[in-house]
C-alpha cells in the first residue's frame, strides 16, 4: 500500500467525526471546540459535537432504576468494564465499596457520563442502599442462592458484585435481600465479576424494558 494509500485507510478507520461542515448549529448544548476540530469521542452519533455536561444531563432524565456496586478492596481490575457495562444499560449509579481508587483502564471514559458514589465500608453502603428503599442483591454463589434466570428482579435494587477472586464478603451476603447465580454448563466453577455484572443488568433490562417475566419454575428445565 502506497503511504497515500495508507492515510486514506487511516482516515477511513478514525473514530468519529471531522469539523463541523456548513454554517454552525445553534443551541446551548453544542461544544464550539469539536465543532471546529472535530469529535472524535466514543459515543453516540447523536450526542457528536455535544457538549460533556449536556450529554450528561440528557442520560439523567432517562436513567434506569438500578443501580450497580462491585467491592474493590484489593484493586479490583474488573471495575473500569462493570462501570463500561453500566453506562450501556444506563444504571442510575454505580458505587465503589471499599478503596476508592479503582483501575479506570477497562472503562474505556464511559466513567464520564456515569454517575459514580464511593462507600469507604460495607456498613456505609447498606446504610446508603436501605435509606433509599433499594432491594439489595448479591450476586455470587453460595448454598443459598437462588437463579437469577428464574428470579423476578425488583425495579428498584441495586446489584453487588465482590472483588474477583474471593467473591461477595460475607458482610454484603449477610445484608443481602437475596443472593442470585447464573448457572453454567461447563467445567469452571465461576465466571468473572465483569461478565456476571453484564449478565445480571441485561437480565434486569430484559425485565424492566422488555417485559419478560421469569417463569419462575424449577431450573434447569426438564
Amino acid at each position: 500500500m502506497t503511504e497515500q494509500g495508507e492515510r486514506e485507510h487511516e482516515r477511513e478507520h478514525e473514530v468519529g467525526v471531522g469539523p463541523w461542515e456548513g454554517a454552525w448549529p445553534e443551541g446551548d448544548h453544542w461544544d464550539h471546540e469539536l465543532l471546529a476540530e472535530g469529535d472524535r469521542r466514543n459515543v453516540l452519533d447523536q450526542y457528536r459535537y455535544w457538549k460533556h455536561e449536556a450529554i450528561v444531563a440528557e442520560l439523567d432524565t432517562r436513567r434506569h432504576e438500578f443501580h450497580v456496586a462491585i467491592e474493590n478492596w484489593q484493586h479490583d481490575l474488573n471495575i473500569g468494564t462493570v462501570v463500561r457495562t453500566a453506562n450501556a444499560f444506563l444504571a442510575k449509579e454505580v458505587h465503589i465499596i471499599g478503596r476508592r481508587r479503582w483501575n479506570r483502564r477497562g472503562a474505556m471514559v464511559t466513567d464520564r457520563y456515569q454517575h459514580l458514589r464511593h462507600h469507604a465500608t460495607v456498613d456505609d453502603f447498606v446504610a446508603w442502599a436501605r435509606s433509599e428503599d433499594l432491594a439489595l442483591l448479591g450476586v455470587d454463589i453460595f448454598p443459598d442462592s437462588v437463579p437469577l434466570e428464574t428470579y423476578d428482579l425488583p425495579r428498584r435494587c441495586v446489584l453487588v458484585f465482590g472483588q474477583e477472586g474471593p467473591g461477595l464478603t460475607p458482610e454484603v451476603h449477610a445484608a443481602a435481600e437475596a443472593t442470585l447465580s447464573i448457572e453454567q454448563f461447563g467445567s469452571t466453577r465461576s465466571i468473572n465479576a465483569a461478565s456476571a455484572a453484564a449478565i445480571a443488568m441485561h437480565a434486569w433490562i430484559r425485565r424492566h424494558v422488555f417485559g419478560q417475566v421469569p417463569s419462575g419454575g424449577t431450573f434447569p428445565p426438564g
